[in-house]
């Protein structure tokens, strides 16, 4: 299939999932895959292209989340300012937090990240007064951008595929561009990147930071959806379930983190109605993962199209079946 026919196909399927997917339990449902891919195209951008494994990407989410919550709630601002508000103060945060985490790379860079993000997960836990503690904040509305009401689920959901859509276009453009490619090649090749001229400091940096503004994209879906922001959203296991999302997917792909949210939040709230122990079966699923398709769903898939196409039969040119016919002509 060519690849503008799979995006006009997958656009169809999921403009209209509404239709076909019954209740709306399953279509809140599909606005929590929409939401965990959004935050973990962000991650992906820093893991997959960048080649920086992050263990505090979470807090992006939680920043971006309270900001905007505790400005409508106390401050009384609309949605469209607070939003930009929060979004601003996120990716001012993620600048910030580059310079710090960037002095390390591999392991280092890692525990930097980890520390960052139990930083603010400390913050929310304990500046009560401000982002209400263990009981965080709540009353939050849903906004009505153009008079459109989101409080109604296919609604909701359709809001959340215009914003995925139009990052997924955003990053699209961006790992595509001569830009992208020099992010990938810091991955790869860092020092003949610097070898040639390239600040490989500075360039991740921009990473870094733009993954932290995505990532603050995906919180303000995220506080939209559940009307509630807690400390829980900064933990490290929030951090680490978006990690294993980009992971089991495919790191390095668009599709692979959409794969990989899919999995685990269909895990997460669908195989948990019937499993006590869901985590241990997550746990076997990224175990099988890592064993037979290492490189995530989405490239293992692309293997295996690629040895069914290889093992086709490949017709004959009509010039050689004429050249043959021919030939047995006594």
């Amino acid at each position: 299939m060519k690849p503008l026919a799979a995006i006009a196909l997958a656009a169809l399927a999921l403009g209209s999932a509404p239709f076909w997917l019954g209740g709306d339990y399953y279509v809140n449902l599909a606005s929590q895959v929409l939401i965990a891919a959004l935050f973990a195209l962000s991650l992906n951008l820093l893991v997959g292209y960048a080649g920086l494994t992050s263990l505090g990407h979470a807090g992006y989410l939680g920043l971006s989340a309270y900001a905007s919550a505790w400005l409508v709630l106390n401050l009384k601002w609309g949605h469209l300012a607070a939003a930009l508000a929060a979004l601003g103060f996120t990716g001012v945060m993620a600048a910030v937090f580059g310079l710090v985490a960037l002095r390390a790379s591999g392991l280092s860079f890692l525990m930097i990240t980890l520390a960052l993000g139990q930083v603010l997960w400390g913050l929310a836990y304990r500046w009560a007064s401000v982002t209400g503690g263990d009981n965080g904040l709540s009353g939050l509305k849903r906004p009505a951008p153009f008079g459109w009401d989101l409080n109604e689920a296919r609604a909701f959901y359709w809001f959340a595929l215009i914003v995925f859509a139009l990052v997924c276009l955003l990053l699209h453009v961006l790992v595509r561009s001569p830009f992208g490619a020099t992010i990938r090649g810091t991955r790869d090749q860092p020092r003949r990147m610097s070898t040639l001229g390239y600040d490989v400091w500075r360039i991740r940096w921009f990473t870094f930071t733009a993954s932290g503004f995505l990532g603050g994209v995906a919180g303000l879906m995220y506080v939209y959806y559940q009307q509630f922001i807690s400390p829980h959203s900064l933990s490290i296991a929030s951090s680490a379930e978006m990690l294993l999302m980009v992971i089991a997917g495919g790191p390095g792909t668009l599709a692979g983190p959409v794969a990989g949210a899919a999995l685990v939040v269909l895990l997460k709230n669908v195989a948990s109605a019937y499993i006590d122990r869901w985590i241990m079966l997550l746990g076997v699923v990224f175990v099988l993962i890592v064993l037979f398709v290492p490189g995530g769903i989405v490239p293992g898939l692309q293997r295996l199209g690629k040895r069914l196409r290889a093992r086709r039969p490949r017709p004959e040119p009509a010039g050689a079946v004429a050249d043959m016919t021919l030939k047995e002509v006594p």
